[in-house]
């Protein structure tokens, strides 16, 4: 039987618009592909996710990716936060499902930079039951590591978890660990694929 319902966070419940940012800094179109090649699209941001790295290395390899676009990286750095818009349903869905009997949890791949420059944007964390970053155990999605991480923290049984994310890989690392899975696409569709899971 499910009781708990551990959400992913980016683009789940927030959007991560950075194509949306790099647009409000003027980015032209050969600066934006540049840009992003550095940074959001180099493999460099999964250690970014995983936050073991200082900052200033991370920061370091982004503009020796592109040297030519320092000053586009810096402004993007520095105004991170600006990236993350909070979802209108986020704070009523996860108050609906708690609200039914269920525990609310968070399970999210988030650079430790990036949580403390979007902070208001991600206030529902004050609301859930409990949650687990990657920049605090230095671990991302798909590895087994951070799912153990949060069944330990909160002692919970993965057969009793429904995990929501929009990411294909994590969903099957989740569902090999015990735990129910919905591939995230609408709230609509998750909804409906809660209720056939008894949750409604």
């Amino acid at each position: 039987m499910i009781k708990n319902i551990v959400f992913d966070v980016g683009k789940v419940l927030v959007e991560f618009d950075w194509p949306w940012y790099f647009d409000m800094l003027g980015f032209s179109a050969e600066t934006y592909e540049k840009v992003a090649d550095a940074t959001v699209r180099s493999g460099l941001w999964e250690e970014f996710d995983r936050s073991k790295m200082p900052d200033e290395e991370i920061l370091k390899g982004f503009l020796e990716n592109c040297p030519e676009c320092e000053r586009e990286i810096m402004r993007f750095w520095n105004n991170l936060g600006n990236s993350i818009r909070r979802y209108d349903y986020t704070f009523s869905w996860i108050k609906s499902l708690q609200e039914k009997g269920f525990r609310v949890y968070l399970l999210s791949n988030y650079p430790r930079r990036l949580y403390f420059q979007s902070i208001e944007q991600l206030a529902f964390v004050e609301i859930v039951d409990g949650a687990v970053f990657s920049y605090e155990v230095q671990s991302i999605k798909p590895e087994p590591e951070i799912y153990k991480e949060l069944f330990a923290k909160y002692d919970l049984n993965p057969t009793e978890c429904v995990f929501i994310d929009d990411n294909r890989s994590n969903i099957v690392a989740a569902n090999e660990l015990g735990m129910a899975t919905i591939h995230f696409h609408t709230k609509s569709q998750a909804d409906e694929e809660l209720k056939g899971l008894g949750v409604g």
